[in-house]
């Protein structure tokens, strides 16, 4: 249990206090799970104009955030430039991540000319194969593949069950989380004579800096040449992505995602949970992909693009308003075409 005065809280998240600074914090918690000691935050419309709903003691709010505009809440406000990263900060200092010794477990496998950096932490179960090299601080979970020829950064952090197939390049400060498959195959084959041969896949994958691989996500190696992940991207659970495709700095990819061969996504973009993307083609920068859509066409850059087969945002939700009335619409048709027959039976 923490105990914290919001003196000490708010000099650690460098946040104007509005209330007692000496009131004692004892936990943190969500909004509606809060209760008098413990400390939440609200950053956005959704959970600030209903403050009194929430038994929290203090609240990390935007500094922007008027309190005359409380509606009722009778507790001790933090204001700082963004409340949830404040108060994440204060989460991981009260519960930092655990610290795993120096170690290689007698159960490991490490082959010939493995190259490790500082303080590794490799545990039981793990196979390494030649010629790899890891950097500092690198720690390898459980029945973690590391196959021939891969290179690790510094300060990276692979989890229980992983397997990262050959020639891969995986950078610094990299959180990769279980059952994924870096480096497998892509979904390559040409016909002859009737039947599916399959095309030798010589590529690799390449992640760069500071990235975070979501459970359960298949990333295929480069046929010929190079897989790509940008420094910087974040993808969630059940993310597919195949052969060559290149994404961009920063990228968010939602569970469940799809990407087909050779795409290319610029930086910054988003695309939304079962959102599929055809091969063959680009995602402009700052672009954002609706959840569900498919995308068999370019997407310009800042556009935001939703439906199947993708439009313009604005345009789908148009679409969408006038599918719930089709049935409606469609009556609505017969009975017009009953009463044209019925005008031009008259007529004759």
């Amino acid at each position: 249990m923490m105990n914290l005065s919001v003196n000490e809280i708010a000099a650690l998240t460098r946040a104007e206090i509005i209330g007692d600074p000496f009131f004692t914090v004892s936990g943190v918690s969500s909004f509606e799970d809060a209760q008098s000691t413990d400390i939440t935050f609200a950053c956005d419309t959704k959970f600030l104009t209903r403050l009194e709903q929430t038994k929290a003691g203090v609240i990390f709010v935007p500094h922007t955030f008027s309190i005359e505009q409380s509606s009722g809440y009778q507790g001790i406000f933090l204001k700082t430039e963004n409340p949830k990263f404040s108060f994440f900060k204060l989460v991981s200092s009260v519960y930092p991540a655990k610290k795993y010794p120096c170690r290689i477990h007698s159960h490991a496998t490490v082959g010939q000319d493995v190259k490790m950096g500082r303080h590794p932490v490799i545990e039981s179960g793990v196979f390494i194969g030649d010629h790899v090299t890891l950097g500092d601080h690198v720690h390898l979970m459980p029945n973690v593949f590391i196959g021939d020829g891969t290179c690790i950064g510094s300060h990276t952090t692979i989890k229980p069950n992983v397997s990262i197939m050959e020639r891969s390049y995986i950078g610094s400060h990299v959180l990769i989380h279980s059952g994924t498959v870096i480096g497998s195959d892509g979904f390559g084959f040409t016909q002859n004579s009737g039947r599916h041969e399959k095309i030798i896949h010589t590529g690799y994958v390449h992640i760069g800096d500071s990235v975070e691989i979501g459970a359960c996500n298949t990333i295929d190696r480069g046929t010929l040449g190079t897989t790509v992940i940008g420094n910087g991207v974040k993808t969630d659970n059940l993310v597919h992505i195949a052969h060559n495709v290149k994404i961009g700095d920063n990228t968010l990819l939602v569970a469940q995602v799809g990407i087909a061969g050779s795409a290319r996504v610029g930086k910054n973009v988003i695309i939304a949970g079962k959102a599929g993307i055809s091969g063959h083609i680009t995602i402009g920068d700052g672009s954002i992909v609706g959840p569900y859509a498919g995308v068999h066409s370019d997407v310009g850059e800042n556009d935001i693009v939703s439906g199947i087969p993708q439009m313009a945002h604005g345009r789908w939700r148009k679409v969408v308003s006038i599918i719930a009335r089709l049935p409606e619409m469609r009556k609505k048709l017969f009975s017009f075409e009953k009463r044209l027959k019925a005008l031009e039976n008259k007529n004759e």
